[in-house]
């Protein structure tokens, strides 16, 4: 399976900016266990895709 890009540069900036925040707030013991979510969210801004974007076929980016 190929993995292609299919996160536009706002869809990336949203998922670590909200992502680091749930892990911060999960380590902080503000918000629970729930907040290691952010992990999933800030690993998929770096690997700028998203699976189940692909599963569903869309994509936010305008030049891929």
């Amino acid at each position: 399976m190929q993995v292609t890009r299919n996160l536009g540069t706002a869809d990336r900036a949203i998922r670590l900016i909200g992502g680091g925040a749930l892990v911060v707030l999960a380590l902080m013991g503000i918000i629970g266990v729930w907040g290691w979510v952010g992990l999933v969210l800030v690993a998929t801004a770096f690997m700028n895709f998203c699976p189940i974007y692909r599963l569903i076929g869309f994509k936010t980016c305008s030049d891929c």
